[in-house]
């Protein structure tokens, strides 16, 4: 618990870091560090960058571990690379339903993974509700660890899930396995505000 507290308290000093160097930079300045990032951490996996055009001729992004020697992510217009590594098997996830979800949370600009993943948390698991109008697409936190971190140390987070995590639903089933590079656009309020990329390994979508 005391580790835990010291992880904190180091996302706090973080935080105020992060808006002490926002203050000098201008947003346009700020978007070139979050491209290059995100250039940077895609060449450092060795990551193979697919066209949409490509992805949906059979939605299969090659990964290891049914392909070994390949990579791939499909970029999307809005700025999200999506890999899909396992797609899961019965339903797929419908209008109102419930999703559990179990994920890492990696900072791609201070390259660490970040105490909002809830991956290795006992009895924690985030949910939210997925509502579908239309051709749009939304998500409303139910319990979330995600948002209790952020909104409690920044005061950032809304019950809002980020856009980018609703992007894979319409191509997965029931206990996915995506992997996610996000921009600060499509991320939670902290990622928008800071500007900010994260890579999330959503290791599981499960329907309740």
């Amino acid at each position: 618990m005391k580790k835990l507290f010291l992880v904190f308290f180091s996302m706090v000093a973080i935080g105020a870091l992060i808006q002490s160097c926002s203050d000098s930079k201008t947003y346009a300045e700020m978007l070139e560090d979050e491209r290059r990032a995100i250039g940077d951490y895609i060449n450092k996996h060795n990551i193979q960058v697919i066209s949409v055009e490509e992805f949906e001729k059979d939605t299969i992004t090659r990964c290891w571990p049914d392909y070994p020697d390949k990579n791939e992510y499909v970029l999307f217009s809005n700025g999200v690379y999506m890999q899909i590594v396992n797609r899961g098997e019965g339903d797929m996830i419908k209008n109102r339903d419930e999703v559990l979800v179990r994920f890492l949370e990696y900072d791609i600009i201070n390259k660490d993974t970040t105490v909002a993943s809830n991956y290795n948390l006992d009895g924690r698991v985030d949910s939210f509700y997925y509502t579908e109008d239309g051709s749009s697409a939304g998500g409303k936190f139910v319990d979330s660890w995600l948002k209790y971190v952020y909104e409690y140390y920044y005061g950032t987070a809304t019950t809002t899930v980020p856009s980018g995590w609703l992007l894979p639903i319409r191509y997965i089933k029931d206990r996915a396995r995506v992997k996610l590079i996000i921009p600060s656009k499509m991320g939670h309020a902290y990622a928008s505000q800071a500007v900010y990329p994260y890579f999330y390994d959503i290791r599981r979508y499960q329907i309740r």
